[in-house]
């Protein structure tokens, strides 16, 4: 009987769980189409297949399901792994060269930015309207994107130390002004570089403002003939 009410209990918790990540994808999916002040949690639940209450219960209110969306976005798992202990994260924090480690710092930038840019820039233009759930959550994520930019900065700084004249405080800044949404979206998606592109920009462009301009190439002594 223990076993049975064991197995019960195992089954709702996943049950609940997935039914979370389904209002959770849905909700992301009508913030992007319809905006944040245009989507209700009633249109939430019934797109979902659940009740409102459902949502409360599994979520919270709607600025709960808001950054819960964001977070599932980004991360692309409803169990997500912490940024810093992804793969590209590990090994810019492990390269042994600077320039390398911003190289993959952008990489890591350009894997998230695929996922949650969309939802991104339409919350981020939206806050500019007041709404004070959207207000809130651009200062919090801004907030995180800051406190990862800084931590950047600072193992750079520590490990390899930043171009002479820079502080930590200009080149976390920098950094963090970089990455922001708006630029990729303007690079990307407005003017079209494509990921790439951008990918190659944003690291050189890192490197080159907290570490200075990279060594020219060595020159090649022509063969004689």
């Amino acid at each position: 009987m223990v076993e049975k009410r064991r197995y019960n209990t195992a089954l709702r918790a996943e049950q609940a769980r997935l039914t979370r990540a389904k209002i959770l994808d849905t909700a992301a999916a009508l913030f992007v189409e319809q905006g944040y002040p245009g989507t209700t949690l009633a249109q939430v639940a019934a797109a979902t297949g659940v009740s409102v209450q459902t949502v409360y219960n599994l979520v919270g209110g709607k600025p709960d399901v808001l950054k819960a969306a964001y977070d599932v976005v980004l991360a692309g798992d409803d169990e997500p792994v912490p940024i810093q202990q992804r793969p590209t994260a590990r090994a810019s924090m492990a390269a042994t060269d600077p320039r390398t480690s911003l190289m993959l710092y952008a990489k890591l930038g350009r894997e998230l930015s695929e996922r949650i840019l969309p939802l991104v820039v339409v919350l981020m233009g939206q806050a500019a309207t007041g709404d004070p759930d959207l207000v809130a959550f651009a200062e919090k994520i801004e907030g995180e994107r800051a406190i990862g930019t800084r931590n950047v900065v600072a193992h750079i700084d520590h490990h390899f130390g930043l171009r002479p004249g820079l502080d930590v405080d200009t080149a976390a800044d920098i950094l963090w002004a970089l990455t922001a949404p708006d630029v990729t979206d303007r690079l990307v998606q407005r003017r079209g570089w494509g990921w790439d592109r951008f990918e190659q920009w944003l690291g050189e462009t890192m490197a080159d403002a907290l570490l200075g301009p990279a060594p020219a190439p060595t020159a090649t002594p022509a063969t004689l003939g």
